[in-house]
Formats: structure tokens, sequence, C-alpha cells
């Protein structure tokens, strides 16, 4: 005799087990029903996303810039029932001139970034990075700070399609950015790793 069919746990039930989780660990349900959790990044993972945020700073109206309000690891909530906790995200002001004070945020981001780390790197392309597009984010970026490069997607029919990279440059726009980065300096010192 066959054991009974379980029900899978619903969102709410996942999304409080996130809540119990312990400081250093990260959940994520990036399937319905399945929670993944994650430890805190290594240091090139903290270098990259660090260096990448401060130079965001001139869009980010969190701190003074102008047109979008940047966020790092903040709770998204997707359709069918999935839970993303982007490295960086952000929202242009344009259309959402106030963030809400409410976790997770269920407002999709303008632009998703995940920075790469040995753990977590594949869930971030086969997995991340289509969620991002099929929900409608516009732009999404993949940061690898092994191979010191800049992935930048554009969604094109709910797809991601790769439209500009960035390795190493001194300074380079990536959109959906209008002004230059300085790539170069989010990078540990040392070679190139492939």
């Amino acid at each position: 005799m066959g054991q009974p069919a379980t029900t899978p746990p619903t969102f709410e039930e996942l999304y409080q087990s996130i809540r119990a989780l312990p400081e250093h660990l990260t959940g994520e349900i990036l399937e319905p029903g399945v929670l993944r959790t994650m430890s805190r990044p290594g240091k090139r993972h903290r270098r990259a996303a660090r260096l990448c945020l401060h130079g965001l700073v001139p869009f980010d109206a969190n701190v003074g810039g102008v047109g979008w309000w940047i966020e790092p690891e903040t709770e998204i909530a997707f359709p069918g029932g999935r839970l993303a906790v982007p490295d960086l995200c952000g929202f242009r002001v344009e259309r959402v001139p106030e963030l809400p004070d409410e976790n997770p945020l269920a407002i999709l981001p303008d632009w998703c970034c995940e920075v790469l780390s040995p753990r977590t790197a594949r869930d971030d392309v086969a997995v991340k990075l289509p969620l991002y597009a099929r929900s409608g984010v516009g732009w999404s970026w993949i940061v690898d700070p092994m191979r010191r490069l800049v992935e930048v997607f554009e969604t094109v029919g709910g797809r991601p399609a790769l439209t500009a990279t960035a390795q190493d440059d001194e300074r380079v726009v990536l959109p959906p950015f209008n002004g230059e980065l300085a790539v170069a300096s989010w990078w540990v010192p040392g070679a190139v790793e492939e």
C-alpha cells in the first residue's frame, strides 16, 4: 500500500521557517514548497557586492543619489509563491516614489544583481536569472568575482538576453544605469580564475 501524498508547505509556512533561521543563514523559496538556505558569502563575493553598491551611490536615492532605490539583500516576493533575496536590487524612483516598509517586498524590482559564490552560482544563473526575467524584472546583472566579469541581461520576451559585459574595464557604462562604473575596483587583487 502506498503512502498518502504529502501536501507541500505553503509560502507562509516556509517564510516562517526563514524568519526562524539563525542570523548567519539566508533562506529563499526558488521553487514552490522548497526552502533553500545558504550561509554568508566569502571575501570575493563580499568585496564585489560592497564595491558594486558603492559604485551605484550616484544613482541611489537612499544616499542622495538620483533615480533609483538601491537595496542590498532584500527579500522579494515573486509570483508563484517564490521568494528571492538578490544581492542587490533597484527600483526606479519614477515607478516607486517610496519603498514600503514591508518584508518581503511585494513590489518587483526593475534591476537585480547576483554576485556569484561557488555554493550559489548554479542557482543564481540557472534558477534566479530566469525567474527575474519571467517575472518582469527589466535588467539583471551576474557579477562573477572569480572571473572578474559582469554580465548584463535585459529581459526580452520574458527571457534574459545578454546585452553587455565588462571584465576589468577601468570605467564602463552598464545598463540600466547611465553613468560610468569603475568595475576594475570590484575585484580582490590576483589572477583571474577560469
